[in-house]
């Protein structure tokens, strides 16, 4: 099979775990579909092609750059493809608008993307010179220039700690508060290299990077209120496919997974059931599927992506 790039024949980006995507859906014909983070559509792509000629997709994305590349991509599909601007936290409304009751598999693929990272005027890279933006939907939330010139050294401390695992949390946040306002992420990368020095070859502004994006958009939080309304959506032996690319994410995920995999959630002291939970999914991944080697040679994003399933019972 060919299989496109996300972005046209000539683009670099590649959807990350593309086969692996495929197989833990298996698209049919009579399906229908969502890919909560549909991007540049190359996930979106290979569910459409796979589940010819009848099966639809619903795809959502809070960025309208990429929307607009998938309309162009998905285009040949276009009878069989709805895509909308609008988070995967709104799945079950957008569900509803959709008029389907359930999906038979739905596909998100969490973090940053390597057309944004690639973008300087989006704010996502420390190697590139652009406004300290950070928003995966630039209408919407507060950027990462506004969180830094006023939120206090405390809460900026706690921002690159929680989300960024950054041991040097609190001198980066001081080193910030003395040195506003900032404005670019040159001078952000900067300045966190100068508080803490260069050590390897990973940069030292690169879990601050992180721990910044994620707060501004509140991607654990919307992770996790994702979570139940994908499994209440899918139909009896529909399969919810998620790829995330750090551990706070990939937590999240397992810890979900393995809860809504078991009959009773009692303490393990407690000698009887008194919860009455009772389990709504198999978990098919104990592990996380990695990307082989190949996969990572030509696309090194791919080396720390994690993709979990579920098949609902």
């Amino acid at each position: 099979m060919n299989i496109p790039n996300d972005s046209g024949n000539n683009a670099p980006h590649v959807s990350v775990l593309y086969q692996q995507i495929i197989t833990a859906l298996r698209p049919e014909s009579s399906g229908c579909y969502v890919d909560g983070t549909v991007g540049a559509g190359g996930h979106a792509w290979g569910i459409l092609n796979q589940s010819s000629p009848n099966g639809k997709l619903l795809g959502l994305d809070v960025d309208p750059l990429a929307l607009d590349i998938a309309r162009s991509r998905l285009s040949e599909f276009s009878n069989r493809v709805r895509l909308v601007h609008s988070s995967y936290t709104s799945l079950s409304s957008e569900l509803l608008a959709s008029g389907w009751e359930q999906v038979n598999g739905i596909v998100i693929d969490l973090g940053v993307s390597s057309m944004q990272i690639d973008s300087p005027e989006r704010g996502f890279s420390f190697l590139k010179d652009g406004p300290l933006d950070m928003r995966f939907d630039p209408s919407r939330s507060v950027s990462a220039e506004e969180l830094l010139n006023n939120s206090s050294e405390a809460e900026i401390a706690d921002i690159l700690w929680r989300y960024g695992e950054e041991q040097q949390s609190r001198r980066i946040a001081k080193a910030i508060v003395n040195n506003r306002p900032l404005s670019t992420t040159l001078e952000l990368a900067d300045l966190i290299a100068k508080t803490i020095g260069r050590k390897g070859k990973i940069h030292p502004a690169t879990l601050s990077f992180q721990g910044l994006r994620i707060a501004v958009n509140q991607e654990l939080s919307s992770l996790s209120a994702f979570l139940p309304q994908a499994i209440q959506a899918l139909a009896p032996g529909g399969r919810l496919a998620v790829i995330s690319f750090h551990s706070l994410e990939d937590r999240i995920v397992k810890q979900y997974f393995r809860l809504e995999s078991r009959d009773c959630i009692c303490p393990p002291e407690q000698p009887v059931c008194t919860c009455n939970h009772k389990a709504s999914i198999n978990e098919l991944t104990r592990r996380p599927i990695e990307a082989e080697e190949e996969e990572i040679k030509h696309n090194p994003r791919s080396r720390s992506a994690k993709l979990r399933v579920a098949e609902k019972i």
